[in-house]
């Protein structure tokens, strides 16, 4: 169900997207609220579940993960057994970064990331060795433009 929120909600959402180091002070001052406020504001709007947690967003170059490669995936098995397996395999594989079943051409994507060529065969072969898949496709990125965008709100 979606919650409604108003502008300040908004408000709230967007800084704490841009900056979820924010002291609470800082914040309310940001969207123009008392700490108190702002405080109830965001107790409501993690109750509601609609904030999920704090991340922090980290380089892969500078952690040596040079590569990012979407892989494409078809498969002939549609069986709640075969996605529960295939789903437990791909998410137990730390290279996996994004994972998404999709409508289309193709059944699932994932986004791995790897330090090299050789490092992205091994996620490879071993997603291969665990789940009977029809066809994998990879795309090897050559510039992330956009990465991890906020969400529009």
């Amino acid at each position: 169900m979606v919650k409604k929120f108003d502008q300040i909600d908004r408000a709230l959402l967007r800084a704490l997207q841009w900056d979820a180091r924010l002291s609470q002070r800082e914040l309310a001052e940001e969207v123009g609220l008392s700490q108190n406020a702002c405080w109830r504001r965001l107790k409501t709007l993690y109750e509601s579940g609609l904030i999920e947690g704090h991340t922090i967003r980290l380089d892969p170059a500078q952690l040596g993960l040079n590569l990012t490669v979407f892989v494409m995936i078809r498969t002939r098995h549609h069986s709640k057994e075969w996605l529960e397996t295939f789903r437990s395999e791909v998410t137990r594989i730390p290279n996996v970064i994004d994972f998404y079943r999709l409508a289309g051409d193709y059944d699932y994507m994932l986004k791995v990331v790897a330090e090299d060529m050789n490092a992205f065969d091994q996620v490879y072969q071993r997603l291969i060795d665990k789940v009977d898949l029809d066809t994998v496709t990879s795309y090897m990125t050559m510039e992330a433009i956009a990465d991890a965008r906020d969400l529009p709100i």
